[in-house]
């Protein structure tokens, strides 16, 4: 599921600020290349036993990624419920709750980049 109005879509910050306000939240940046960067959340669903990453993709608008002072650029938000061994399944519907904490994170995550 794509997650629209963020108000993240097309920001912009430096590859260490962004490393450090997305760290700070809880996010972690597994997938990256030279130009491309995805930061996961993992938010866990307790009563239901199932977990969702929170995922939002960058792309270096500016520089490459060995570097500090690359600028990323903020491209699309998802989130999907984790499928073994390794996946997302973005088509499953995500409870309420698990999108509230999403939501709330996004938003916090804006207010540090801003």
């Amino acid at each position: 599921m794509i997650i629209e109005n963020t108000g993240l879509n097309g920001l912009t910050s430096e590859l260490a600020h962004l490393d450090d306000s997305a760290e700070k939240l809880g996010f972690v940046r597994w997938q990256w290349e030279y130009y491309r960067a995805t930061y996961d959340l993992k938010l866990e669903d307790r009563a239901n036993q199932q977990e969702y990453f929170l995922r939002v993709n960058t792309r270096a608008i500016e520089g490459k990624l060995e570097s500090a002072y690359a600028v990323l650029q903020v491209e699309a938000i998802y989130i999907g419920r984790a499928t073994f061994p390794h996946g997302l399944d973005y088509e499953s519907p995500v409870p309420q709750p698990i999108l509230n904490a999403a939501t709330q994170r996004l938003q916090e995550l804006k207010k540090l980049l801003a």
